[in-house]
């Protein structure tokens, strides 16, 4: 078979891939959570092993471990989250009104200085922009919150997740042995050396940029609830999980938190507090935290994260964000591969270039 014909092989067993995943995305959730469970537990697995326990007794009691820090989440937090954010939902109206007013003032103070045509406009203009924003947070945060639940509650994830875990976790090393039996040999080596390029860029980002938001998420949400900030538990451990994309989780962090500091607080201490721990936060993250647990040899642009995520989202739900991860560290580390071959290629050296010449 020439290169070409197994050059569009592989482009048609791709196109035949996707499509399933498409096709079956409504299915494939604890799949992939159970998948992406296994994956997270195998470095674990091999040391138990390493340790001369069974790998039937190693994947039996991570996945009990992991089994019981989830219903620990699910009994210690969900009932705290699920009270804040019905309260947040309905503080939106008020907080709204009052950040009209605060608007309402700096709008009397520039009065002056605007023809009374302008201020109607802008005050118009403010009144439809708040509405639209109510309606807008209402529906996220209600969307979000019921989707959660439906999540939690759908007997799939609790019957089928555990068990594709233990499996997978299980039977991880003999499946990694089957695959690359069925590598083409005369690419082998190279297909293997870019799949530990993916592993070791997924692993660098997953695990370290997850355990960067725990602790995050952690930080914020004792920090704002001991400043007396209304919801700081969920503003804390919203910031924390959307810090999975750098800076920007932040960002999303501190604004909300300003806004809620605006409309709770009556001085100016208090909302310089809760800027502070954040300003803190960054510092630390920024200079001790993410350098130690990530690095820079991940290669993932926060950029190219932000995308992948609303990709994958926009393409195949909650599941398309749970694989936006892993498929931008594969494109990312296909690309460079592809980019490195073709800066040694004539295409690129031109007539003369090139290490043999084509």
């Amino acid at each position: 078979m020439t290169a070409r014909r197994q050059t569009l092989y592989w482009l048609l067993a791709l196109a035949g891939f996707l499509a399933a995943l498409y096709m079956l995305r409504g299915v494939l959730l604890p799949f992939v959570l159970g998948m992406a469970a296994a994956y997270f537990l195998d470095p674990v697995a091999d040391w138990l092993e390493r340790r001369k326990f069974s790998r039937t007794l190693a994947a039996t009691a991570l996945t009990v471990a992991f089994l019981v820090v989830v219903a620990l989440f699910l009994v210690l937090l969900v009932p705290l989250l699920q009270s804040q954010l019905i309260g947040f939902v309905s503080r939106i109206p008020a907080y709204v009104e009052m950040l009209r007013a605060v608007a309402g003032d700096a709008l009397t103070i520039i009065q002056a200085n605007l023809p009374e045509s302008a201020i109607a406009k802008l005050r118009e203009a403010a009144g439809t922009l708040a509405q639209a924003t109510v309606g807008w947070l209402g529906d996220l945060v209600s969307g979000i919150w019921s989707g959660g639940l439906a999540l939690v509650n759908l007997l799939s994830l609790i019957v089928i997740t555990p068990i594709v875990t233990f499996y997978l976790l299980r039977d991880w090393d003999r499946i990694v042995a089957r695959v690359d039996h069925w590598l083409p040999r005369d690419h082998a080596d190279t297909i293997r050396e870019q799949v530990r390029l993916v592993d070791e860029t997924l692993a660098g980002f997953v695990r370290g940029q997850g355990l960067v938001c725990l602790g995050l998420g952690t930080f914020y949400a004792v920090a704002l609830s001991l400043a007396g900030l209304e919801f700081g538990v969920v503003v804390g451990l919203g910031t924390g999980l959307i810090s999975f994309v750098p800076y920007f989780g932040m960002l999303v962090g501190l604004c909300a938190s300003m806004g809620l500091a605006l409309a709770q607080f009556e001085s100016w201490q208090p909302i310089a507090v809760v800027a502070a721990i954040f300003v803190a936060g960054q510092v630390v993250e920024g200079n001790f935290v993410t350098p130690k647990l990530v690095g820079d040899r991940v290669g993932l642009h926060p950029v190219w994260m932000i995308f992948a995520l609303l990709a994958g989202g926009a393409l195949f739900g909650f599941l398309g964000v749970l694989l936006a991860v892993p498929a931008a560290a594969t494109i990312g580390v296909v690309v460079r591969f592809a980019l490195s071959r073709y800066t040694a290629s004539r295409l690129y050296l031109g007539a003369g270039g090139g290490p043999d010449g084509a």
